[in-house]
């Protein structure tokens, strides 16, 4: 088979689409290329629909940087933060495998480097590769376990349920450096309402539990922040 080429700067954010997304960890260079053929990839600023609840399913999307809110709205129209999700993490799959419209939208938290593809290329790789199909299947596992425990935490205090966002966080796209995990320090609305995570984060900052910049919000040590839920 004739190698598949692309421009220079094709080549590269192609290529960091491959090193980013899990999904395509392992997969024949020959179906790599044809599945990457038509992807797209763009940088938003924060605050951008990247989709948009009943819109045509046509592509799905993978997250290269930066952190993406899903949220959809109450019977009184209020929002509500399903998940957020960062690097290498797909949105727009489930609109994909329906052949429906959008469920919910998705909106960028902070900039995004976002890389899309078409739905039917993201169905024909589910069809020829079964290793595909079961990474997928753990990733929305995984999604269904942190939305169950979240679920068994909704009555819970306000504390644990910061707690619960934060773990989410670092579980989902934690970096680890010399201090601890590093999670972005992102708006208190996305948590909570402000009040509540505002003096949630005090709380848990004088016990050492975790450590805030501007940026960004390090915790020393996942296992004593676990502790921290009552």
């Amino acid at each position: 088979m004739e190698e598949k080429r692309y421009p220079a700067e094709k080549s590269a954010e192609i290529q960091k689409l491959l090193d980013t997304a899990t999904l395509f960890v392992g997969l024949p260079p020959e179906t790599l290329a044809q599945v990457t053929s038509h992807a797209v990839t763009r940088t938003h600023p924060a605050n951008r629909a990247i989709l948009l609840e009943n819109d045509w399913g046509g592509s799905v999307y993978f997250i290269l940087d930066g952190w993406v809110k899903i949220r959809t709205y109450d019977v009184e129209g209020r929002e509500v933060t399903l998940n957020i999700v960062g690097k290498g993490e797909i949105v727009g799959e489930m609109a994909a495998l329906e052949e429906s419209t959008r469920s919910t939208d998705a909106i960028t938290l902070t900039t995004a480097t976002i890389s899309s593809i078409p739905a039917q290329d993201f169905i024909n790789l589910l069809i020829s590769e079964p290793l595909a199909g079961i990474r997928l299947s753990q990733l929305l596992a995984k999604r269904l376990r942190q939305l169950n425990r979240r679920l068994r935490l909704r009555e819970a205090d306000s504390l644990s349920r910061v707690v619960d966002t934060l773990l989410f966080l670092a579980e989902g796209q934690g970096q680890k450096s010399g201090q601890g995990t590093i999670i972005p320090n992102l708006p208190h609305r996305e948590l909570s309402s402000r009040e509540t995570v505002t003096r949630s984060l005090t709380k848990l900052e004088k016990k050492g539990l975790i450590q805030r910049q501007q940026e960004s919000l390090c915790i020393p040590d996942l296992a004593a922040l676990e502790k921290a839920i009552t």
